[in-house]
């Protein structure tokens, strides 16, 4: 990790406010001309991360001159600490009920310790897909069907959509939310047949996307036949990198997140907890901070802790612990089918 040094450096931090305005929400940004336009006020969050993000990728610097601006600023933008630590990664904090954002560079020690924060990874702000030599776009490697790749994928991404949806998203809304974003196009467009949407027993449940519209994260188009189209308007997720092929597979991981899987029967937030569980587990055990794991599920402490206990009473958890660290820990059966 670099910390701040004494030399003049670049400012990696973004800030952006939702106003009040005639007509709707203004987007002001202290390194942008106002905007006289509205915005609409489903649509006011998905605009003001994707302004962040355009920063972020005209801004790019390389890894070794990034450094950690919380420090910089005498980490005021959390409780005391042990002190600065760990790679400098991009976090993204919601002030004020959302009615402001702050995108900056953090340690992974600072990104940890402030309150509603994620980290972005750097797939959500790639300018697009590598080139070969030739100047054509990269092959794709090939690589197997499940593994550490679609594991590290979905957990990104999750760790994304704990800050760019809404706060109280449902379970059932974050996971179909999650197949969106990693089955979408390079225009952002989903087509998700019946068979796929009962198959997560979420056919029938338009209540479901109607929220995600609401929010302004996708817009639903007119149904064709046995196939639902979605268009996404969340354009942090359009230039994703790896290719379409590999968020597939990730996609298709997260339906069957081994080694920890449950029946499609239980509830939305039993699947959303395994699969946040399964994205953080190596071998036969796992373990992530209590704030990840209840950002990336949706749920407060308490609420996390009944579902863990309900997965170790069904035995796809052997058990779990609360740290002294703010950590949880869990550890799979020893014979599992």
């Amino acid at each position: 990790m670099r910390l701040s040094s004494t030399h003049a450096a670049v400012q990696r931090i973004w800030t952006v406010e939702l106003r009040p305005h005639t007509g709707g929400p203004a987007l002001a940004c202290p390194r942008c001309a106002p905007r006289s336009r509205p915005l609409q006020a489903a649509s006011a969050r998905s605009a003001a991360l994707t302004h962040l993000a355009r920063h972020a990728r005209t801004d790019a610097l390389p890894g070794h001159l990034r450094t950690c601006q919380c420090r910089a600023r005498g980490c005021h933008w959390h409780p005391r600490h042990r002190g600065c630590a760990g790679p400098v990664l991009l976090a993204l904090t919601r002030d004020r009920g959302g009615r402001a954002w702050r995108l900056a560079d953090a340690c992974a020690a600072c990104a940890a310790a402030m309150s509603h924060t994620a980290i972005v990874p750097p797939t959500l702000l790639s300018g697009g897909r590598a080139q070969s030599a030739s100047g054509g776009p990269a092959p794709e490697r090939s690589a197997p069907p499940y593994g550490p790749g679609e594991q590290q994928r979905v957990r990104e991404m999750l760790t994304y959509l704990a800050a760019a949806l809404p706060r109280f998203s449902s379970s059932a809304v974050r996971l179909l939310a999650l197949q969106c974003a990693l089955r979408a196009d390079s225009q952002g467009r989903v087509r998700l047949p019946d068979g796929f949407l009962r198959g997560m027993r979420l056919r029938g449940r338009t209540e479901l996307w109607h929220e995600l519209e609401h929010a302004g994260w996708l817009h639903l188009p007119a149904r064709r036949h046995s196939c639902l189209e979605v268009q996404l308007l969340d354009a942090a997720v359009l230039a994703q990198a790896p290719g379409r092929t590999a968020r597939v597979r990730a996609a298709q991981w997260a339906l069957h997140p081994a080694p920890l899987t449950v029946p499609p029967a239980m509830s939305p937030a039993v699947q959303l907890t395994t699969l946040v569980l399964a994205s953080h587990t190596s071998a036969e055990a796992g373990r992530a901070d209590l704030d990840i794991l209840t950002r990336q599920c949706g749920q407060s402490p308490q609420q996390l802790e009944d579902l863990l206990d309900r997965l170790v009473r069904s035995q796809v958890l052997a058990a779990w612990h609360h740290q002294d660290d703010d950590e949880v820990s869990w550890r799979l059966p020893d014979h599992r089918e």
